[in-house]
């Protein structure tokens, strides 16, 4: 069973920055394409960041287009979501998932992914 494990999570003043991480367990994390999703109270959960198994395209909704950042550093099985001029609209879970046999370069949609880690909590004031 692939495990996910997200950190860095935390309160931030608006306008500052915050990086999260996610390592995943086992031997075949190059092979996955990667996602970063997150959930505020009462919402769905929405797209937020996704990158290839190549670590060549990503892809962000226009909502943390120009602000986030998603990379990977194979050799350390670990995912990173660089989030810069948060927003107390960033308030939410932020969760990390594997695509374990992606079907596209990037994958954006919730039921692409097979495994997910806990979420880890962003609180954003004003």
């Amino acid at each position: 069973q692939v495990q996910l494990v997200e950190a860095g999570g935390g309160l931030v003043q608006a306008g500052n920055s915050l990086t999260l991480s996610c390592v995943v367990s086992g031997r075949a994390f190059s092979q996955y394409a990667m996602g970063w999703f997150r959930q505020a109270p009462g919402k769905e959960r929405e797209f937020v960041a996704a990158i290839s198994r190549s670590e060549s395209i990503t892809y962000y909704p226009d909502s943390v287009k120009g602000r986030f950042s998603i990379s990977r550093d194979n050799a350390k099985n670990t995912v990173y979501l660089q989030m810069n001029s948060l927003k107390p609209e960033d308030t939410a879970v932020y969760f990390c998932a594997a695509d374990s046999i992606p079907t596209a370069i990037v994958s954006t949609q919730e039921y692409e992914y097979d495994f997910w880690g806990q979420g880890t909590q962003v609180t954003v004031s004003s």
